[in-house]
């Protein structure tokens, strides 16, 4: 029901009162000139019951106005009560609601009954939702990226990388990285693709080796020799690498491994690498190179991630998509993990709520003590006004019954 709705019940029910109360005073006025030349009893509990009920109205009436304003405009004490006292009212009611309303043994049957992961879960699942969910992140992360300062982020990767490099050893890592590539032993990859390389490129440069036997060779030697011993060493060459590619035990391969560990423990103990290695990264990353360097990783990182984020079927959007789905099928399946999710937004939920009772409490008091007062009294009376009325109308029917058992008791007994 709207406010002018319940502007005109009050006002009918009012009208009701009242009118019961003219009633009353009608018969009043009727029954006090009949009297004078009609002597008969039922007059006297006619007018009695009349009398007293003018007073009960009379009474209620006050009572009920008094509340909300001043009755006839005048200003008597103890009324207009709640414009008068609308900020003890505000303060009252929200120390009430909190009390009774937000205390810990109410709210926890409610808290414990919360089970938000199913319903997280089917939601998610729908396509709508997750178009819904995915185009809102998207366009919250497009506008942050609009709006930060390329230079500034640009200077802050700067500076990170400058504080991070600065306490970093980098012969050490390198150190580091070449003995975890012989743990895992990759390097004997590249020994066997380097191996075979070289065996190819002998096999196809074989004339060229024989340019340079003839070049070292004396004149008197004829060429057919030294065609020979070409052949035979371009034969030996590619046999031997050739061994080296197809045997992982060959004695090579066990050799390069230990000369490079021997170079990766030269590495990090050798003081002469520490300062090659200081001398190159303070080549490299000078300020202004460092701020070059950062600011094309910045343009680069966002431009790639603007361009996913406007395209509706790029690989970042398919990628949440996907996780999505997988996600909320966890979330109704797997009970662990509803479980989990669950007693967090329970025990959260109930935290917050305790710790901020207060809160909820000065809000009704700063709410109800920022109303205007006349504002404040209007709006209870159109909650309650209505009752009011009642009170007006039982006050005239009791005080007239009272009046008349007065007048009775008075009559008979007295």
């Amino acid at each position: 029901m709207n406010d002018e709705a319940k502007r005109k019940q009050l006002r009918k029910y009012k009208a009701f009162a009242t009118g019961l109360f003219v009633l009353m005073a009608v018969i009043f006025i009727v029954t006090t000139i009949v009297q004078k030349s009609d002597n008969s009893h039922w007059i006297g509990y006619v007018r009695a019951f009349a009398e007293a009920a003018m007073v009960g109205a009379l009474a209620d009436w006050f009572a009920v106005t008094a509340l909300f304003r001043h009755p006839l405009g005048l200003p008597i004490p103890h009324t207009n009560l709640i414009e008068n006292s609308k900020q003890r009212l505000g303060d009252n009611l929200g120390s009430f609601v909190v009390s009774n309303f937000l205390s810990p043994q109410n709210i926890r049957p409610y808290i414990q009954k919360l089970k938000v992961s199913s319903f997280v879960g089917e939601w998610m699942s729908k396509q709508k939702n997750q178009d819904i969910l995915i185009k809102n992140l998207s366009d919250i992360v497009l506008d942050i990226l609009n709006r930060l300062d390329d230079s500034t982020v640009s200077q802050f990767i700067s500076k990170k990388v400058s504080e991070m490099t600065d306490d970093v050893k980098l012969n050490t890592v390198v150190g580091n990285g070449i003995n975890y590539i012989l743990e895992k032993n990759d390097h004997q990859r590249i020994i066997t693709n380097l191996s075979k390389q070289i065996k190819e490129y002998i096999l196809e440069n074989d004339e060229m080796i024989k340019e340079r036997v003839k070049k070292g060779s004396y004149s008197f030697v004829p060429s057919f020799v030294d065609n020979k011993i070409a052949d035979k060493i371009a034969d030996g060459l590619a046999e031997f690498f050739k061994e080296i590619e197809e045997n992982p035990q060959h004695e090579v391969r066990a050799l390069i491994t230990q000369k490079i560990h021997e170079f990766s423990v030269d590495l990090k103990e050798d003081p002469k690498w520490e300062d090659e290695f200081k001398t190159i990264k303070n080549g490299l990353l000078k300020n202004d190179k460092l701020e070059e360097y950062s600011n094309d990783i910045w343009i680069s990182i966002k431009r790639t991630l603007m361009k996913e984020l406007q395209d509706s079927h790029s690989a970042l959007k398919n990628y949440l998509t996907k996780n999505l789905n997988e996600f909320s099928q966890n979330l109704k399946t797997d009970e662990n993990l509803q479980n989990k999710i669950d007693h967090w937004v329970r025990v959260t939920a109930y935290k917050y709520i305790l710790r901020n009772t207060h809160q909820f409490g000065n809000l009704i008091s700063t709410t109800v003590g920022n109303w205007q007062g006349k504002e404040l009294s209007e709006k209870l009376e159109l909650e309650v006004g209505k009752d009011l009325q009642f009170i007006r109308v039982n006050g005239t029917l009791v005080g007239g019954l009272v009046g008349l058992l007065i007048y009775t008791v008075a009559h008979f007994f007295i």
